[in-house]
């Protein structure tokens, strides 16, 4: 007879270290709570199946959030309902891996809803685990999408209305009508017989898995005592007579026999394949070089859309390419592209750049009032702002010093309004104090515009007079 031991599954860590070091040997989740019970038949059934080193736990915002304290396998934690899309980008990249997108009702139904279904329409090779307990347990017991019809809660003091609230979404039937999935079961945590079920579920959700079968997605209704108020014999009596009511519990979906084992081709994220994605492979700008003496450039420029914001800073960041120094270009723009706000941030430096965001420039330039208004408070001591002229008399803080360019003026008397962008591009290459030299700005021009070549001699021109302007300034 074989003697079977019963101990704690390999797939666990010997100690759950938390930051902090409390209670190192203690969960994070309350008495009762389902989360513990599901963590505990994952791992088993990660053992039992001998994929622990194969295994990417993806654990978003929820109670759930914590699963690296527990789980001795790879661990990310996602944002609020992106666990799908992370898993995805993984399990493209390393085609080996199983990826285990562990998520409750609040997350995945609600801000994750969108993840979820496309991934799922996608037939990704993924188990999603989707723990149903009806509430938002981490912040409280709020009402989530899953929460029944007259169930209380902090924010359903009466009960959810579905006049006001909607009616609770159910998953695996949603998820039930797309072509791709392999395998969906809703299973229950509510007592003995039930998480027996559910560890059959589990294991075979990450069989297919193992075996490279594609999506999986098993929902666990799930008790939550603390928040829905209730004893241990009334929790299961709630899980097992009212959400199995709202969730009937069942296998919507086995195709594990009939399935193949997915072969996508090899995702190539080597740097010739996105050189070609982002349209660089024929760039002949040069490799950055450090640098630590050079004094960094932080500019922020600002307009409506149209007015070649974007590309402007595109265009300085090319200058900054072709001096060899490390630059970032960072766009940022309202609804409406044209005719909405639009602005973005490029950083040229001769050190790595830590983070592309541009809260306080050196450079300002602003195309608008609006724009001006906006950033004016933001610009360094001893900054530079360049606006265009036709904003008119502005009251600068003190120490910052200011250039009114008549960008518009100067591109329409070299043919045409559209490029005053390249004006200020001008302006910058001569007043800017960038530590650039001159010829790069010229050369950020033709490489900018190498796809439209017939552009290029109007714009230099353009580049041309303004710097005349700015010369004469200076």
């Amino acid at each position: 007879m074989n003697e079977k031991v019963i101990k704690r599954p390999e797939s666990f860590y010997t100690v759950f270290e938390r930051k902090g070091g409390s209670a190192p040997t203690a969960t994070t989740y309350c008495p009762g709570c389902g989360h513990g019970i599901l963590h505990k038949l994952i791992a088993e059934a990660m053992s039992e199946l001998e994929i622990t080193d194969r295994c990417v736990f993806i654990s978003p915002v929820g109670c759930a959030v914590f699963a690296y304290y527990y789980f001795h396998c790879g661990n990310v934690q996602a944002a609020h309902g992106r666990a799908p899309a992370v898993a995805t980008a993984i399990s493209r990249l390393e085609d080996n891996s199983i990826l285990i997108s562990y998520q409750g009702d609040g997350d995945l139904a609600s801000i994750g809803l969108n993840e979820t279904l496309q991934a799922a329409n996608r037939g990704e090779k993924m188990v999603v685990f989707f723990v149903n307990n009806t509430v938002y347990g981490m912040t409280g017991g709020q009402m989530a999408p899953t929460t029944l019809i007259g169930e209380k809660t902090v924010t359903t003091l009466s009960g959810r209305n579905a006049l006001f609230a909607g009616h609770p979404i159910q998953l695996c039937e949603m998820v039930n009508t797309l072509k791709s999935p392999v395998y969906i079961e809703r299973v229950s945590l509510s007592d003995i017989a039930h998480i027996r079920k559910a560890k059959m579920a589990v294991k075979k959700a990450l069989e297919i898995q193992k075996e490279g079968k594609g999506y999986a997605f098993v929902e666990f209704l799930s008790p939550c005592p603390d928040n829905i108020k209730l004893g241990p014999v009334e929790t299961v009596e709630f899980i097992n007579h009212e959400l199995e009511k709202e969730f009937p519990l069942g296998c919507f979906r086995d195709n594990i026999d009939s399935a193949l084992p997915i072969q996508r081709p090899k995702s190539d994220f080597s740097k010739d394949s996105l050189d070609k994605a982002f349209g660089l492979e024929s760039s002949t700008s040069n490799k950055a070089k450090l640098d630590p003496s050079f004094k960094p450039t932080f500019l922020k420029i600002a307009g409506f859309g149209g007015q070649g914001v974007l590309s402007l800073g595109l265009t300085l960041a090319v200058a900054g390419q072709e001096s060899s120094r490390f630059v970032s270009w960072y766009p940022s723009y309202g609804p409406e592209q044209k005719g909405g706000t639009s602005n973005c941030g490029v950083i040229i430096d001769g050190k790595p750049i830590d983070s592309p965001a541009v809260y306080e420039p050196t450079i300002l330039v602003a195309m608008n009032r609006p724009s001006l208004d906006k950033f004016i408070g933001s610009v360094r001591p001893n900054g530079i702002v360049f606006y265009e002229a036709s904003i008119g008399k502005y009251d600068f803080p003190s120490g910052i010093k200011s250039f009114a360019v008549p960008a518009q003026e100067i591109a329409e008397s070299a043919g045409s309004g559209k490029a005053a962008n390249t004006a200020m591009h001008g302006a910058i290459a001569i007043l800017g104090n960038t530590g650039l030299s001159d010829g790069v700005f010229e050369l950020a021009i033709k490489e900018t515009f190498a796809k439209k070549p017939s552009l290029i001699p109007l714009n230099l021109e353009v580049f041309k007079r303004a710097k005349e302007w700015a010369e004469k300034i200076s």
